[in-house]
């Protein structure tokens, strides 16, 4: 690795403790963020990438599935949501559902990633029923289903307990949750961009109780609309308490706002520098957490492979038809091809290694047994100089 020069003093002792291992804290963060020293936050970030994964770049085969965009709960920061009767509204019977599965299939996918609105007539047996013929018609496939908004308003409709509700969804088929509707915790932001969402304390408290019923999940922040540096703090060191208590969190997401087509469309959109610094902070402050991605779909590929050099270890997957961001405006791919991953890692000077949802091997891609969890950090150290021997000169 190059040598560290920091331009901003500010970041000195930041840097200190975070080449020693020790854990960063409140002010540290908002230090990090309101750095304008981009490359010194990048350059500690990849550090400790680095020393967990060497040179690896993790992406999976993916099939996203949006079952309905009919949603009762008219977020402010959404596009995706319609009414019932309302243009473009649409839900899928579950025959459609199955067959878009089976498309993934395919396509050599190991894992559904299935979101959608909160519709008002679908009852949770329905939801049930979706899970339990993905189940039985493609048993080998990993069923990512359902954000913990859902799982709250399912929980409604149902008249059951969180706990139940998790709990049908697993026996059903279900086998790890997404991280969506995180967005921002703090109940000022959340007034704002989702009143009528499920509360931040709400969705820890899911989350908590599906990592005790043995189902795991990701985490994500939605960024660059109206929260403040120490909102996104005061939402990731939420997420680390947590993180210490289960330890059932996979990975985490930095999602960037995507303003077109929605109630706040009068917002700047994200920069690039935004998007860096919302994939370097979260690595240096979540410290418990393996996994760091930088979602294609949201940044582009080419902020993608850059965000591989400041803290992401995964590019995300191939996806196949997202439609969420997209009617937000994206203007990325709706899929990536194996190769074309590949392709993108190995041109940032990364590895790719093609993972399952929880990190396992998958046997392809030329690759001989692709490691995973502690195995493949291991692995990874092993395989790449990563940041071993480097000299450090703080130049301030």
């Amino acid at each position: 690795m190059a040598e560290l020069i920091i331009d901003d003093a500010r970041l000195k002792p930041i840097a200190e403790r975070a080449l020693a291992g020790e854990r960063l804290g409140f002010d540290d963060g908002i230090a990090l963020y309101r750095s304008p020293d981009l490359l010194a936050v990048g350059w500690l970030a990849n550090y400790v990438r680095e020393k967990r994964h060497g040179n690896v770049c993790y992406y999976n085969i993916n099939r996203h599935i949006n079952p309905t965009n009919v949603c009762v709960a008219h977020c402010r920061l959404c596009a995706f949501g319609r009414d019932l009767d309302a243009p473009g509204a649409y839900t899928y019977a579950l025959e459609e559902v199955w067959q878009r599965a089976a498309q993934g299939v395919a396509e050599g996918a190991t894992e559904f990633h299935i979101v959608g609105g909160l519709h008002p007539d679908l009852t949770f047996d329905h939801y049930l029923e979706l899970i339990r013929g993905l189940k039985q018609r493609f048993p080998h496939v990993h069923l990512k289903a359902f954000t913990m908004v859902e799982v709250h308003y399912f929980s409604r409709i149902a008249k059951l307990s969180i706990r139940d509700t998790l709990l049908k969804m697993k026996e059903a088929g279900v086998d790890s949750l997404p991280g969506g509707g995180a967005e921002i915790f703090n109940p000022r932001v959340r007034k704002i961009i989702c009143d009528h969402k499920t509360s931040g304390q709400m969705w820890l408290d899911i989350a908590r109780t599906a990592h005790q019923v043995g189902l795991r999940s990701n985490a994500t922040m939605l960024y660059g609309h109206v929260e403040t540096e120490e909102e996104r703090v005061e939402h990731l060191l939420l997420l680390r308490e947590l993180q210490d208590e289960t330890k059932g969190f996979v990975a985490f997401i930095p999602l960037e706002f995507h303003p077109d087509n929605t109630a706040l469309a009068h917002l700047p959109k994200p920069t690039g520098f935004d998007a860096l610094k919302n994939i370097a902070v979260p690595r240096l402050l979540l410290d418990n957490f393996d996994h760091i991605k930088a979602y294609w779909i949201m940044l582009t590929t080419r902020i993608a492979q850059i965000a591989l050099r400041f803290g992401a270890d995964d590019i995300d997957g191939t996806v196949i038809e997202e439609k969420i961001y997209h009617d937000a405006g994206a203007t990325t791919e709706q899929f990536t091809p194996r190769a074309e991953l590949e392709r993108l890692i190995r041109a940032a000077g990364r590895e790719p290694v093609e993972r399952d949802t929880l990190y396992g091997p998958v046997g392809r891609s030329g690759l001989q047994s692709a490691p995973s969890g502690a195995e493949g950090e291991a692995a990874a150290k092993r395989s790449s100089s990563g940041p071993s021997g480097t000299i450090v000169t703080l130049n301030v």
